[in-house]
């Protein structure tokens, strides 16, 4: 992992850019974690470390991080307010990575399907889906090995927001990651069903009930099927972009209770 740029937040959160091989990132660390608001030591007393940050990843949909970054830093800044680093990498696929020529196919795809009226198949969902969880995940893992070798950050990790098929999949292979907040937006394809009963980390689960973009029946179906013993459903009234606020105040006190 090579930093590229660093920069203090107006609130103290500090942001550094990051190519981890390359792929690019950003990661956010809370002011407490790098700089003391006690003053200076005496000569007889040194200041104590602060404790490392419990980490966050913060999944965005394939748009590319310049397009996401705005919620991705606002994102950020309401979790280092809670204590957490947060950081994220962009997608195989997104922004100034190479094209996957498959993804854009299925992705013109999807669209005239969804421009005439007409049902989404399955194969559009599985080549749109299913190769970009294959690329991403080991991605995420590669980052968290790099993240949690840095001083100031340590476990327990938290998954939050994204294409909801790759944070299923990190639930179930990264045992780094013990909660996860997912956001029932996007298509899931079959397989990642049968995944989704393997999962047993804590889930906090959000569904817009009005989502146009997104099956309801499919997402209750989904949260139907994951495995934990503790998940819990926040549906609200709205389209995909109608998040109420108060949406992200229960999600940080999800986090709050299983990463503090």
């Amino acid at each position: 992992m090579r930093f590229i740029s660093e920069r203090r937040l107006d609130d103290g959160v500090l942001e550094r850019e990051f190519i981890l091989g390359e792929i690019p990132g950003i990661l956010w660390t809370p002011g407490s974690a790098s700089t003391s608001t006690s003053g200076p030591a005496s000569d007889s007393e040194s200041a104590p470390a602060p404790a490392p940050a419990p980490l966050i990843l913060l999944g965005h949909p394939p748009l590319g991080l310049r397009q996401m970054y705005p919620r991705l830093v606002d994102r950020a800044r309401h979790s280092a307010a809670e204590g957490f680093a947060t950081a994220t990498i962009e997608l195989p696929g997104s922004g100034d990575r190479p094209r996957r020529p498959a993804a854009e196919q299925a992705r013109a795809d999807l669209r005239r399907a969804m421009e005439a009226g007409e049902p989404v198949t399955d194969e559009i969902v599985d080549a749109l889906v299913l190769p970009l969880v294959d690329e991403a995940v080991p991605e995420w893992q590669a980052a968290l090995d790099a993240l949690l070798s840095l001083p100031g950050i340590g476990g327990p990790v938290g998954y939050s927001g994204g294409v909801i098929s790759i944070g299923i999949r990190l639930a179930v292979v990264e045992p780094r990651i013990v909660a996860a907040g997912l956001f029932a937006g996007s298509l899931v394809p079959r397989a990642m069903f049968e995944e989704a009963r393997q999962v047993t980390i804590p889930l906090h689960v959000l569904l817009q009930w009005d989502d146009e973009r997104n099956d309801r029946q499919a997402a209750l179906d989904l949260f139907d099927a994951f495995g934990s013993r503790e998940k819990t459903l926040h549906a609200n009234m709205g389209g995909h972009t109608g998040v109420p606020r108060f949406a992200g105040d229960d999600a940080a006190r999800f986090f709050v209770r299983h990463l503090k």
